[in-house]
């Protein structure tokens, strides 16, 4: 995977985030837990456009769920003339995700995450597998519960950052050791375990309470950390995808301002 593929990604899934919303707008009428259905669909198409131009390569997978989420809430508000703002977004996506849901107890032990990462079968995905030893939840988890890592965390985190005139960029690579502190990373779980993923936690944890990233010079230690992570395996992918969304609703958020 170089970074070329991620180049060729993006520009082949950008064109299908128009019709996300578009989706998301035309289907109204629909209760919030009908829309989901519809979306597969749409994301399976993007899904195979982004290997048809990284010749096979997993770029963007996750960020296609999380953005095609969002997009298709976006299309709804806005034809619902609804405010269209980080939190209202991600309540929208949760809403979508949120099926089977009896009552307010099982708000979060029913519906799409539980539904799919509880089957008992004899081909577990990996997320299911981890879903059953460990109780990640991955991607959909987020998903439900209206992404609380980014809304409670992350994203106050970046926009305080911008706020003190720091730089984009490393905003942006801060608020990403933020995350990877505090998810339960399926990618790193896959790779390295329960143990492989406090690991992980620890030291971007370690990183940030020495100062995080402020400045370029800080570099030099994210850099020590990465290698030690390619060093054991581990590829924090679900934060990065977490980040993703960070800053698609920063972007939200500055456009409506």
């Amino acid at each position: 995977m170089a970074l070329a593929d991620f180049h060729r990604s993006a520009e082949a899934i950008r064109h299908w985030l128009p019709r996300f919303m578009e989706y998301g707008a035309s289907c109204t009428r629909l209760p919030p837990e009908s829309v989901l259905a519809g979306l597969r669909p749409l994301g399976m198409a993007c899904e195979a456009a982004m290997f048809r131009a990284t010749a096979g390569v997993n770029t963007h997978k996750g960020s296609i769920f999380s953005l095609g989420l969002l997009c298709a809430a976006i299309g709804r508000l806005y034809q619902l003339r609804q405010p269209i703002a980080a939190e209202t977004l991600c309540a929208t996506a949760a809403d979508f995700c949120r099926t089977l849901c009896a009552t307010a107890a099982d708000f979060f032990c029913r519906g799409l995450t539980t539904r799919e990462l509880r089957q008992n079968n004899l081909q577990l995905t990996a997320g299911q597998r981890l879903y059953q030893q460990l109780g990640l939840t991955g991607a959909r988890g987020e998903a439900e519960a209206g992404y609380p890592l980014v809304i409670r965390h992350a994203l106050p985190h970046y926009r305080a950052l911008l706020a003190q005139g720091r730089d984009p960029e490393l905003a942006l690579l801060d608020t990403l050791l933020l995350l990877m502190s505090l998810n339960g990373d399926t990618n790193v779980a896959s790779r390295g375990g329960a143990d492989g993923l406090r690991w992980l936690q620890q030291q971007a944890a370690v990183l940030l309470h020495q100062g995080g990233i402020r400045t370029p010079d800080d570099l030099v230690y994210l850099h020590r950390f990465d290698q030690q992570c390619i060093e054991r395996n581990l590829s924090p992918g679900g934060s990065a995808d977490l980040l993703i969304v960070t800053w698609f609703l920063a972007q939200i958020s500055q456009v409506n301002h």
